[in-house]
């Protein structure tokens, strides 16, 4: 039991130095989940009103430290193609912007490690592949921050497994409160990005009606991490321009596909208690906007390789990361293989091609009375949306 305290503390720790305070209540839940499974923890602190956390947990050591391995042990591009029978080639021309807070100083670094290891082209500067700006587009970066490093490298990594011909734009924000995020984004779309990957967010406030102009962008795939704190609705994902991402289990299996999903119970998912629902979205339990429209993995327990350098802990290695962080740029690079974001209405297309995606029917990602809010069903439901990539038809 005093082991067990031990790693909480070092966990609230971690968390503190990453940009938000942990309560007692947080260290008490943070004590019920590692007694339950000891395996990993969130990157990035609680958010402050105003601002959004991002939606990466990173598998740990007993003592609550990211366990870092000398090899990667996760799941490597190969298996991200393989598991969402995506095309090998395509992107060309593309450019996929991620979008985070503060800086990752060792950004491009870390992700040459991670290309060449599994055998990508280089993505530099100096060949016009990477390309790393602030908030306004400038070279001035914003103090760096560890646990939003770590999700730099995790969206850089899984923007590259899934669409390596593609071009990569980090923007970062100067912090993470909603305001410099979405001017983050709006410099994205301006500086000519095909897609835009957000892995953060935040509760929802009543302005957001207004502030979702800012993920607005005709023509841009937009995509949002729905959360990763079970059942419950966050900003931005309830945005009705952008493509909700929610999360899942995805395990080898002995059928057709070679994989198998079911519900992460991390991903968030419900009604928005404050944005219209959009026309091409007709369920029947929210009367409002409801979050996810689409999956992908986000377990941590199933997670994915990814090598970053800026840890709390010093050193770096390869690390196992989860959350729906995971599922936004992986589904973001699943729109710049298409190649045809221009003409798309926001997330319309994963419902008109439901067809091209996998149905996720088991799981659940909390209470919710058996609703498909919360509980994988057949068709549409909360946590996963329409499916997980089934090739890039539905996008």
């Amino acid at each position: 039991m005093r082991l067990r305290f031990a790693a909480v503390l070092v966990i609230a720790g971690f968390l503190a130095a990453c940009g938000g305070a942990v309560s007692t209540e947080e260290e008490r839940s943070s004590s019920e989940a590692l007694s339950q499974r000891a395996a990993h923890a969130p990157v990035c602190g609680v958010a402050a009103a105003g601002s959004a956390r991002c939606h990466s947990h990173v598998r740990v050591e007993p003592t609550g430290n990211p366990a870092a391995t000398a090899g990667p042990t996760g799941y490597n591009p190969a298996d991200l193609i393989a598991a969402y029978k995506l095309p090998t080639t395509g992107g060309v021309g593309q450019t996929i912007a991620i979008v985070d807070a503060f800086d990752d100083p060792n950004a491009e670094s870390d992700l040459a490690v991670y290309r060449s290891t599994f055998g990508l082209p280089p993505c530099t500067t100096a060949n016009g592949c990477f390309r790393k700006v602030n908030q306004t587009g400038g070279t001035k970066y914003p103090r760096a921050n560890s646990g939003w490093a770590q999700e730099i490298s995790l969206d850089l990594d899984m923007a590259s497994a899934i669409c390596p011909n593609c071009k990569i734009l980090l923007v970062e924000a100067s912090t993470n409160s909603f305001a410099n995020l979405a001017a983050a984004v709006d410099t994205a779309a301006r500086l000519g990005a095909n897609a835009i990957s957000n892995s953060y967010g935040g509760g929802e406030y009543s302005a957001e009606v207004t502030d979702e102009a800012h993920f607005n962008h005709p023509g841009i795939a937009v995509t949002v991490s729905s959360g990763d704190s079970g059942f419950g609705v966050q900003f931005p994902a309830a945005s009705q321009f952008v493509t909700a991402v929610g999360g899942t289990s995805l395990s080898r299996a002995a059928n057709a596909r070679g994989f198998t999903e079911t519900v992460w119970n991390g991903a968030g998912s419900g009604c928005s208690a404050f944005i219209s629902k959009p026309t091409w979205q007709t369920d029947s339990g929210c009367a409002r906007r409801t979050v996810a429209d689409v999956a992908a993995v986000a377990d941590p327990n199933t997670g994915v390789s990814v090598y970053d350098t800026f840890r709390v802990s010093g050193g770096g290695g390869w690390l196992v990361f989860g959350g729906t962080s995971v599922a936004a740029p992986i589904v973001a690079a699943v729109y710049a293989l298409t190649g045809n974001a221009s003409a798309l209405n926001h997330a319309q297309s994963v419902y008109t091609n439901r067809a091209s995606l996998f149905d996720v029917t088991s799981g659940s990602n909390g209470a919710c009375g058996g609703s498909y809010l919360c509980t994988g069903v057949a068709g549409y439901d909360g946590p996963t949306g329409n499916g997980t990539p089934n090739g890039t038809g539905a996008f």
